[in-house]
């Protein structure tokens, strides 16, 4: 009821002064933008977005996730803007920055009130549990505000993004979050669902970074190759990042697997010791998937990184039966972030054994190597890389990487530390 009354753009509780989020949201309806993308044979809406004026001259922040329909195809799609006034018009898209999810458009507003950044926010000094408002068009239902907190950065995540804990919902991605003055701390982008008041912000200097370069460069003239340069750099520096950071050894039974020392990763471990009826070969695991995405189209999505081990025990498999068990187990599944037929090339595998060698502790394995190639991006691929160790007729460990989007070099030097690592501490 609170958020229905402010979206009516109240300006004064009854009887009393104006505060909170009443306060902040009193002078912003004229400086926010609702973004929706048409079809342009159609001349309907096919997504919705949210927008705020960041300039006299009609220059506004969005996400680029909301405006990325006209960069792939602009030939098919449209931008259109409406204001909280009702009017509407073209919008014009300049620049995006795609690692941070943010672009720079333009719009037939002059003379109209716009956004400030927030000085704290842009040094990273806000300190953690000031109160933020995050204003945006959710679900198409209006303009409104939500009332939430500051929670410092994520600590777990590849790209910087702000712990705002309030409630984002469809169409708020690419409004403004400010302080209780009204100045922008932070850009909605995203909300984690399954969870309860756990959304993210886009830092608000990367926006004033992005503004900054319109201003002094102009817009970008080729925006569908500042899309491919901006994924080789940011694919080239998580990959880097993620070797440099190393492999520490978990121990899995017998054996030694690697695991990422990377900060941006969660690990889970499981097993089905406690499965009833009791399974024929015991499993324990330990999987670890990368915080980290990158944003390329409304159908793919690349960035993501996982390293999985199963030690595999068996109860009362035959070597037959057990060899088929874990052939099972070790399929070499790419993790595409979209449509094979649309972004990638066929998948292509190879398998082979891999020695011993001089090393006593490293066990002979069987390894499938398998890749696809992207259509759009030249040199990069998704990889799969499984190992499955050969000592023991009656245990295994069974080792996965799996890489989006990854150079083939550094895929192949991730993938030879990653089988090097793989060793018996028995």
């Amino acid at each position: 009821m609170a958020i229905a009354a402010i979206g009516c753009g109240a300006a004064q509780a009854a009887g009393g002064p104006v505060t909170g989020a009443e306060a902040v949201y009193a002078t912003a309806p004229p400086r926010l933008l609702q973004i929706r993308t048409l079809l342009t044979s159609a001349g309907q809406q096919t997504s919705i977005g949210s927008a705020f004026l960041v300039s006299a001259d009609g220059l506004a922040i969005t996400n680029y996730h909301v405006v990325s329909h006209v960069v792939f195809e602009p030939n098919t799609y449209r931008l259109e803007y409406t204001a909280a006034d009702g009017t509407q018009g073209e919008v014009h898209l300049l620049a995006v920055d795609m690692p941070n999810d943010l672009a720079i458009v333009r719009v037939d507003k002059h003379d109209a009130p716009f956004f400030t950044f927030n000085a704290a926010a842009i040094s990273g000094e806000l300190p953690k549990g000031e109160r933020l408002y995050s204003m945006g068009n959710p679900l198409d239902l209006g303009f409104t505000i939500v009332e939430g907190t500051y929670s410092g950065l994520v600590d777990r995540s590849y790209n910087e993004r702000i712990h705002f804990t309030g409630a984002l919902n469809p169409g708020m991605s690419g409004g403004p979050a400010t302080t209780a003055d009204g100045e922008v701390a932070g850009i909605n982008v995203a909300t984690r669902r399954g969870g309860q008041l756990v959304s993210f912000l886009v830092p608000a200097r990367f926006a004033s970074a992005l503004l900054q370069r319109v201003r002094d460069h102009g817009p970008t003239s080729d925006l569908r190759a500042e899309i491919g340069r901006q994924f080789t750099a940011w694919h080239k520096a998580f990959y880097k990042s993620l070797g440099d950071q190393g492999f520490r050894a978990v121990a899995l039974g017998p054996y030694r697997g690697p695991e990422t020392a990377a900060p941006w990763f969660t690990c889970w471990a499981q097993t089905n010791s406690g499965a009833m009826p009791k399974p024929r070969a015991d499993v324990n695991s330990t999987n670890c998937t990368s915080e980290s995405s990158l944003f390329v189209a409304s159908d793919l999505t690349t960035g993501n990184v996982q390293f999985n081990h199963y030690y595999v025990r068996s109860s009362d498999l035959n070597q037959f039966q057990f060899a088929n068990y874990l052939a099972q187990l070790s399929r070499a599944r790419l993790t595409g972030g979209g449509p094979y037929r649309k972004w990638y090339t066929p998948e292509r595998c190879h398998e082979d054994f891999v020695g011993s060698g001089a090393a006593p502790d490293r066990p002979s394995m069987r390894v499938m190597w398998c890749a696809q190639a992207y259509r759009e991006f030249e040199d990069f691929y998704d990889v799969a890389l499984v190992a499955i160790t050969q000592d023991d007729g009656e245990g295994a460990l069974v080792s996965r990487m799996s890489l989006q989007a990854v150079r083939y070099e550094d895929a192949m030097a991730l993938g030879r530390r990653f089988l090097d690592a793989v060793r018996v501490s028995k």
